[in-house]
C-alpha cells in the first residue's frame, strides 16, 4: 500500500497548496510515481476537456501527472450540491465512496500520495464529506498546514483538535508557514513548547514571502472580467503595489518606486501619456505592471494613440470608479495558477530551503 499524507490547513490562505506543490516537488526527487488527490472542490476549471478542481489542474500541468483527472478530482462540487444533499437527491455515501475509489485506483501506480484537503478542516460537513471525516475514512494521517503567529495559532489548535478528536483524525504534525525569517527559530521554538504536551510533532514551513500572495496582471484581469488591451507578452509580471492615479502627474512619478499596477480615469489624459512613454524607458518599464483605466468618459482619442503605441499594458473599467476597483484588487488574495512561472520556481526553490522532507517522511510513513 502507498504512504498516505493529508494536508488540511488551520484556516484559508495559510499556504496549503502552496505547501502541496512543495512537497510534490520533493516527493519527485526521491520516487518516481507520486500521486495527487483532491477529494473535493468548489472552485472549477476547464481543462483537457474536463471539468476538474482548479488546484489538480495546476498540479497536472506543473508536475507532468499522468493520472486521470477525474481520479484526481473524484467530486466537483456544483452551486445546488448543498440543497441537493439536504434534499435527498444525492447521497453523501456515494460522493464518500468515489473518493475511497480514486485514492485506491492511485495507490495501485503510486508508491506516495498526497491528499489536499479543501479550506479548513470542516469544510464539506454539510456533505457530510468534511476534510476530517475524508481523512478517517482514507486512514490517512494528516499534516495540518498554519500561519505564524503563537497565541492565533495556539486558539485555533483548541478548536481544531476537538473536531479531530470526534472524527477519530491521526494528527501526526503541524507545518507552520508564514514565519519570519528573521524570527523563524524562535517562533518554532516558542510553538514546540507550548505544545510539549501534545501528540503531534511541529515542523517548520515556509518563510513568509510577499510574492506569493501578490496578483498577476493575468489574475487581475480574471478578476475584474476585462481583456488585456496593448502588450499581453508579460500578464504574468507580479504586481507588488497599486497605486490610484489621483495625485499630480510628478508627485506620482515619486510615489513609483515598485512594479505597480496602476489605476487611473479616463479624464487624466496627462497622466496616461506620461505613463505610455515612461513604459518605453527601462527603468520605468520595469516599475509600471500595466493600468486599469476607470471612469465613464472616452479616453481622448489621442492619447488612446499613444497608449496603443506604446504597447502599455491596459484594461478599460468603462464606467468604474477608481475607489471600487482598488478596494476589489486589494481584497482579493491571489491564488497561484500554472502560468505563475516565477512564483512556482520561487516555492521549489523555497521548499529545497525550508522543508526536512526526510523528517516528514518518516514521521508518516510510520
Amino acid at each position: 500500500m502507498a504512504t498516505r499524507l493529508f494536508i488540511a490547513a488551520i484556516e484559508k490562505n495559510s499556504g496549503k497548496t502552496t505547501t502541496s506543490i512543495g512537497l510534490m516537488h520533493l516527493a519527485l526527487k526521491k520516487y518516481r510515481r507520486v500521486g495527487y488527490l483532491k477529494p473535493f472542490g468548489g472552485q472549477t476549471v476547464e481543462f483537457r476537456g474536463r471539468t476538474i478542481d482548479k488546484d489538480v489542474a495546476l498540479m497536472a500541468q506543473e508536475f507532468d501527472l499522468g493520472f486521470d483527472l477525474n481520479t484526481m478530482s473524484p467530486v466537483v462540487l456544483s452551486h445546488e450540491i448543498t440543497h441537493q444533499v439536504v434534499d435527498g437527491a444525492v447521497d453523501p455515501g456515494e460522493l464518500m465512496e468515489r473518493i475511497v475509489k480514486a485514492l485506491a485506483q492511485l495507490e495501485e501506480r503510486c508508491e506516495l500520495v498526497f491528499i489536499e484537503g479543501s479550506g479548513h478542516p470542516g469544510v464539506g460537513s454539510i456533505l457530510q464529506i468534511s476534510n476530517a471525516r475524508i481523512a478517517r475514512q482514507l486512514e490517512a494521517p494528516v499534516l495540518l498546514v498554519t500561519g505564524g503567529g503563537l497565541g492565533d495559532v495556539v486558539d485555533r489548535l483548541a478548536l481544531i483538535q476537538a473536531f479531530f478528536a470526534q472524527q477519530a483524525v491521526d494528527l501526526k504534525a503541524i507545518l507552520v508557514n508564514k514565519l519570519f525569517p528573521d524570527k523563524r527559530e524562535r517562533t518554532l521554538d516558542y510553538l514546540r513548547r507550548a505544545l510539549k504536551k501534545e501528540s503531534f510533532q511541529v515542523l517548520g514551513g515556509f518563510d513568509y514571502q510577499r510574492v506569493l500572495a501578490n496578483p498577476t496582471l493575468r489574475r487581475i484581469s480574471t478578476l475584474l472580467g476585462l481583456p488585456v488591451q496593448g502588450s499581453t507578452n508579460e500578464l504574468d509580471r507580479i504586481i507588488f503595489r497599486v497605486l490610484v492615479g489621483a495625485a499630480s502627474t510628478q508627485r506620482f512619478m515619486e510615489l513609483l518606486t515598485e512594479p505597480s499596477l496602476i489605476i487611473v480615469n479616463s479624464s487624466r489624459n496627462e497622466l496616461l501619456v506620461t505613463l505610455a512613454h515612461l513604459y518605453q524607458i527601462p527603468e520605468y518599464h520595469r516599475l509600471i505592471v500595466g493600468l486599469v483605466i476607470s471612469g465613464s468618459a472616452d479616453v481622448n482619442s489621442i492619447s488612446r494613440q499613444i497608449l496603443e503605441k506604446s504597447g502599455i499594458p491596459f484594461l478599460r473599467a468603462q464606467g468604474g470608479v477608481s475607489a471600487d476597483l482598488y478596494q476589489a484588487i486589494n481584497k482579493d488574495v491571489s491564488k497561484t495558477v500554472a502560468e505563475d512561472r516565477e512564483k512556482l520556481d520561487l516555492i521549489r526553490s523555497l521548499a529545497d530551503k525550508t522543508l526536512d522532507f526526510a523528517a516528514i517522511e518518516r514521521l508518516f510513513s510510520v
